[in-house]
């Protein structure tokens, strides 16, 4: 326990899913976290899950693809928490499409969600992390950041951009002397909302599903809270000289 003890951490996509899983166990280890989404119901309940359990959270609203709700945020973080030491750029979308299916304005909003967002979230925690020469920033990309896929074509090519965007800015940040160090973590299907959904559009959801289980070597789907402790590492002090790296969390899917 304590392994983040009093660490600001701040989860996009903290209402549900993966970004849940985070908030809950970055707070259990000591953090004050900032719950922020579009979904503020959502975002509100996993602050009261935290709560109950005697955390410390708080929820803030934010549409991570605009300039502006970044900077309005930023600054109510600062006001409320006194800054933050860790940024977990979690939140996402994952539409199906090959090359032929998607639409422009498929590309184009699975840009901006997966993609922009994390640019602007990356620029806006390293405005915040300069001064204090610290800080943790977590890019969730996803193994489809670095293997493609015939049906997801838009999202491969965002979490792709994710991945080297990620060792871009670590080297900035350490070639400045800024002490922000930036990763990225590469979970493989989980069942979570986002991926249960759009097996939910294919012919035979339930078919896709076994199929990509029989695939995983360990013999199972991983689950967000495995994903959770790979951003607990790289949120602490632990990974001190971990920078630009990738962390694969897939039961070892890409392995083979």
């Amino acid at each position: 326990m304590g392994r983040v003890q009093d660490k600001v951490a701040v989860i996009t996509g903290g209402a549900k899913g993966l970004g849940a899983a985070m908030c809950r166990l970055l707070a259990e280890e000591g953090a004050r976290v900032a719950v922020a989404d579009i979904d503020m119901d959502g975002a509100r309940s996993v602050v009261s899950e935290i709560e109950a359990t005697g955390g410390t959270a708080q929820a803030f609203e934010l549409d991570v693809t605009d300039e502006a709700a970044w900077d309005r945020v930023t600054d109510e973080i600062q006001q409320a928490l006194g800054g933050f030491d860790v940024l977990v750029n979690n939140a996402g979308i994952g539409l199906i499409g090959t090359v032929e299916d998607t639409t422009l304005e498929m590309w184009r909003r699975t840009m901006a969600v997966n993609l922009d967002s994390v640019f602007l979230g990356t620029r806006a925690a390293i405005r915040v992390m300069k001064p204090q020469q610290s800080g943790s920033i977590i890019n969730i990309s996803s193994i489809e950041g670095i293997i493609g896929e015939p049906v997801v074509a838009a999202y491969n090519a965002s979490k792709g951009g994710v991945r080297i965007f990620t060792k871009s800015a670590a080297l900035h940040c350490a070639h400045s002397g800024y002490g922000i160090r930036v990763n990225s973590v590469h979970p493989g299907f989980i069942a979570t909302d986002m991926v249960t959904g759009a097996a939910g559009t294919l012919e035979d959801p339930e078919g896709f599903l076994q199929e990509i289980t029989r695939r995983h070597p360990i013999g199972k789907l991983p689950e967000a809270i495995d994903v959770a402790y790979a951003v607990l590492y790289l949120a602490s002090d632990e990974s001190r000289h971990v920078v630009g790296a990738e962390m694969v969390v897939d039961g070892g899917y890409i392995a083979q």
